[in-house]
């Protein structure tokens, strides 16, 4: 499964997945858009940063969960499922970590995405939170239409998510953490199963708060 942490990485069309965070400025990774426009005869253009699709999945508590439900907040975002066999434990491990660290800063938040939608039911998502220990206020695990999850995963996060049966448990998926601003954009991918990565995201999550201090 560690190739697809890699293709993840290359997802992000990012240089240096780790070189350009020990920058004080975060970089605003994915790609960007060039708009013409013409106002009064003149032609311009702007760039616009990628950002995160529109989305409506539902919560562990059957709360549908939608871009608003981030507004001013930083969050990370991963994709799993329950019956992973491979690197799924360690992630939630990780991911915990991220959880703890964070629990009383109301700015941040944590949005995993079930990429096993047919067995991964709300009650089981429930139950999966209930057996972590975390609330969902702080942490939320999602679930909605199979390929509305596979789409906003390739193409707005910009990883690995989507059925396989040569994968281990029948699913491909990255092992990736994305951190995502207030505005929804990616300011970092992070191999979401080593410990070392993780470290690296709490101390980016930190720069990315203080940036929003006026």
């Amino acid at each position: 499964m560690k190739k697809y942490i890699t293709i993840g990485c290359l997802f992000l069309l990012i240089g240096a997945c780790q070189e350009t965070k020990s920058n004080f400025e975060l970089p605003i990774l994915g790609r960007t858009k060039i708009i013409s426009k013409e106002v009064n005869g003149i032609i311009t253009k702007d760039t616009i940063s990628h950002r995160i699709a529109d989305f409506s999945f539902v919560n562990q508590d059957s709360t549908t969960v939608t871009n608003s439900s981030f507004k001013d907040k930083i969050y990370v975002a991963d994709f799993f499922f329950i019956n992973c066999p491979s690197i799924c434990p360690e992630m939630s491990k990780q991911m915990y970590r991220i959880y703890e660290k964070f629990l009383e800063n109301d700015h941040v938040r944590l949005l995993s995405h079930t990429i096993d939608p047919e067995y991964d039911t709300v009650a089981a998502l429930a139950n999966y939170a209930r057996l972590l220990g975390v609330n969902s206020e702080k942490w939320q695990f999602v679930t909605g239409d199979k390929q509305q999850i596979y789409d906003i995963g390739e193409t707005s996060y910009m990883v690995v998510a989507n059925e396989d049966d040569k994968a281990p448990g029948g699913f491909i998926h990255s092992g990736a953490f994305l951190l995502i601003d207030k505005e929804r954009q990616v300011r970092g991918v992070y191999d979401g199963t080593v410990t070392s990565q993780v470290d690296l995201l709490m101390r980016d999550i930190n720069k990315l708060l203080t940036s929003y201090e006026p």
